[in-house]
């Protein structure tokens, strides 16, 4: 066949697309695909693992590694969801969360557009709001025992200014002992989110902004009406972060400073995991509560999810 024949024959596929072909597909090659093997093995050892453990645990009777456990099938869930502890529970870690992120996130977002900006001295002002974050958990506890206590920073400062009818046993007192639980979990989350804001913000396009400007905007319309949908995404993403953190991850703090009381006013449910499984030594009791917080904290995103959806996906 002469290359005339070729040529009216049709255009004749480029070399490097049939060699690759004849190799075996590219990147979708068997051979790239068994190098995800080992990751795979990983995810399912300690992530899938531990969850279908879980929910095995949530059906037994056990009270540790040296005692032998017995299958009882749904009691535990009739026992968690009878108990009033584990009622309080729901509400102080629905309270908890209810307050911490719609606080945290608008004001996190306010200081992190503040910082984009540059004002003078933002360099220490980014290490400042960043170090809380950065502070371990028990020291923090410390320091809040401290200031929180009868005798402590806060009475103190309190009976300085003439206010003495307001100082109280904030970590004693069943109506101040989860608000300052909540207090001190913005105190560490407020400035960390900030600056995570500021670093995102700062790849917002200046001409926008700049022809804001110079359409008459504000600096709040500019704030809330340019760049928050601009960086909504990122909102979104920051606020499920927050609330998965709020929700699972408040047990230590409370294990340092109230553990749980005044008796259950500061118990949520991740500090309830904690005490079921390790100071009750009632694991199958605990898991359930851990099975409650899986479906709580999938709710949760679900719901930031939806309210922060932005335009351009509203659209779709």
């Amino acid at each position: 066949m002469s290359s005339s024949s070729i040529l009216a024959g049709g255009r004749a596929a480029p070399p490097t697309a049939a060699r690759g072909r004849r190799r075996g597909g590219g990147l979708n090659s068997p051979r790239l695909l068994w190098l995800t093997v080992p990751s795979l093995v990983w995810f399912a050892v300690f992530s899938v693992g531990p969850l279908v453990a879980m929910f095995v645990i949530a059906t037994l009777r056990w009270k540790g590694l040296l005692y032998d456990p017995t299958y009882i099938g749904a009691e535990n869930i009739r026992t968690v969801f009878a108990d009033p502890v584990f009622h309080d529970a729901v509400r102080n870690s629905a309270v908890q969360v209810a307050v911490v992120i719609p606080v945290m996130i608008p004001l996190a977002f306010m200081l992190g557009y503040h910082l984009s900006t540059k004002p003078r001295g933002y360099r220490v002002l980014s290490v400042l709001y960043f170090s809380p974050g950065l502070i371990s958990i028990s020291i923090t506890g410390m320091i809040f025992y401290g200031v929180l206590s009868p005798d402590g920073g806060a009475n103190g400062a309190l009976r300085a200014v003439g206010l003495d009818s307001l100082a109280d046993s904030w970590l004693a007192d069943p109506g101040t002992a989860l608000p300052s639980l909540i207090a001190i979990d913005l105190w560490r989350g407020i400035g960390w989110t900030a600056v995570l804001f500021a670093a995102r913000l700062s790849s917002v396009p200046a001409e926008v902004v700049e022809a804001a400007r110079i359409d008459g905007a504000g600096r709040l319309r500019i704030m809330w009406q340019i760049t928050f949908p601009m960086v909504k995404d990122y909102v979104r993403t920051l606020a499920m972060l927050q609330f998965l953190w709020t929700l699972f991850t408040s047990a230590a703090l409370i294990l340092l400073l109230t553990k749980g009381g005044p008796g259950t006013s500061s118990t949520t449910l991740s500090y309830l995991v904690y005490q079921k499984a390790f100071a009750q030594s009632d694991l199958g009791y605990s898991q359930v509560v851990g099975v409650v917080l899986l479906l709580l904290g999938i709710a949760g995103m679900l719901l930031i999810r939806a309210l922060l959806r932005s335009p351009l996906e509203k659209i779709r």
